[in-house]
């Protein structure tokens, strides 16, 4: 259970990864960033971008009870989200472009899992994912019609592309479901006779 601000966390966190594994004699002059459609327009030279082309609803678990904080306080259900990313690999020539795609996906498959305290480096408050939470990111199919609907935006700049997807992230609420105040004495009467 995250804050809202976890979707761009994720995005920031999963190019600190490749960035930090990025092997700088062959790819030194390699920039990461994260990608929007104006991006295409003027596109890097060399290295990889990160684009979200959609969110979808987690589909594993629609309906979230109440979140119960550790004071006992509840909040509006979870929002849980899958967030479809591309890989993006960009290069001078088709040869150096194809090594770095093909070791971006091998640094993201052995690390696919990111934890709390990696992903709170990069999100705009240091809690931005709580204690014990971790995202999972895996290589998915996107329809050919998807793809070329992205790549309509980008055109003349079509780039090969890999679609990953990061697995239930759970954005949290702030609205508090409190109906009353919380209990703070109990006043039993056994054995009182009521009165009149």
């Amino acid at each position: 259970m995250a804050s809202p601000y976890a979707i761009a966390a994720v995005g920031k966190a999963l190019l600190a990864l490749l960035a930090g594994a990025c092997p700088k004699p062959e790819f030194a002059g390699a920039e990461f960033e994260l990608y929007q459609a104006k991006s295409f327009l003027t596109p890097m030279e060399e290295g990889i971008a990160l684009y979200l082309h959609r969110i979808t609803p987690a589909n594993n678990i629609r309906n979230m009870p109440p979140r119960i904080a550790p004071d006992g306080r509840r909040y509006r259900p979870s929002l849980p989200i899958d967030i479809h990313f591309l890989l993006i690999p960009y290069a001078r020539d088709a040869f150096k472009q194809q090594r770095l795609l093909g070791w971006a996906m091998r640094a993201i498959e052995d690390t696919p899992i990111l934890s709390d305290s990696f992903l709170n480096q990069y999100g705009p408050e240091p809690d931005t994912f709580r204690p014990g939470e971790c995202v999972d990111t895996i290589m998915e199919t996107i329809a050919y019609q998807d793809l070329g609907a992205v790549w309509n935006v980008a055109s003349p700049n079509i780039q090969p592309a890999v679609p990953y997807v990061v697995r239930m992230l759970q954005l949290d609420s702030a609205l508090d479901m409190s109906e009353a105040g919380l209990v703070q004495t109990r006043v039993f009467g056994a054995g009182k006779a009521a009165e009149p």
